[in-house]
């Protein structure tokens, strides 16, 4: 292969491989979208929808999709373990996700009670008093997909309430000593339990992924009209150069 076509086929393959990659990044996007659209639409149905004990959500969790769910809990809060997610933020504040135990019926279940604000020193953790006794919450069930973790948690020296990353359920019920269930109820914003109420079941809206979907889908289009120019409308304007510059054309 000349230098010439062994040139041209890089410029190909590069064209080629980035052009597919911005497509892809698109149609992700778009896909997110329609995700997030759906279940929006599935919220909304659920909203009619008589509030389950937690059997009911335990037995469907089998065979159905349990997210979102409305559920209706009488139980009674383990006050010695409190979890405090950190990194929270809420309107430009950081603080914390905070998290207790709730026994209900036969069952053990890690409850979202709500944000508190945090302290500029990262050494002292908010001073919150846990729930204790019986409660009625009406909430929701969230499935937590752990996300990529930079470091792995590891809890060797527990103190409560207990500084946490993400929530893992199967670390929590080896350190508790209770088997979680699969998922936590996320208490509604109108109730008095807890604490500031501000979690959103979809933190991107599908316009937004819709927006990102569209740059995408235009860097694409930019992304081969520049390599098309590079390739031939800077080799026309090199020919040009040279036929203006050429001994025939100074003779003339």
């Amino acid at each position: 292969m000349s230098s010439s076509n062994k040139m041209n086929f890089l410029w190909l393959m590069l064209t080629v491989l980035v052009f597919c990659a911005l497509v892809k990044l698109g149609f992700w996007q778009n896909s997110r979208a329609l995700e997030k659209e759906l279940r929006l639409a599935r919220i909304e149905q659920l909203k009619s929808q008589n509030p389950l004990s937690l059997q009911q959500v335990n037995l469907l969790a089998v065979n159905e999709n349990i997210n979102d769910m409305p559920v209706l809990i009488e139980g009674v809060f383990d006050e010695l373990t409190t979890f405090l997610l950190d990194n929270q933020v809420n309107k430009g504040r950081l603080g914390y996700r905070v998290y207790q135990v709730l026994m209900a019926e036969q069952y053990a279940v890690l409850v979202n009670l709500g944000w508190v604000q945090g302290s500029i020193n990262r050494q002292e953790l908010p001073k919150i008093k846990p729930l204790s006794g019986k409660h009625y919450i009406h909430g929701n069930v969230r499935l937590i997909e752990v996300g990529i973790q930079l470091q792995e948690q590891v809890f060797s020296d527990v103190q409560w309430p207990l500084r946490i990353q993400q929530v893992e359920l199967d670390k929590f019920s080896t350190l508790i000593n209770r088997k979680l269930l699969p998922f936590v109820i996320y208490v509604e914003k109108n109730s008095e339990v807890g604490f500031e109420k501000n979690w959103q079941p979809i933190v991107m809206p599908p316009e937004k992924h819709r927006a990102y979907a569209f740059q995408w889908f235009s860097l694409a289009i930019a992304w081969i009209i520049l390599m098309v120019w590079a390739k031939f409308g800077a080799r026309k304007k090199s020919e040009n150069n040279q036929n203006n510059n050429s001994p025939l054309k100074k003779e003339a």
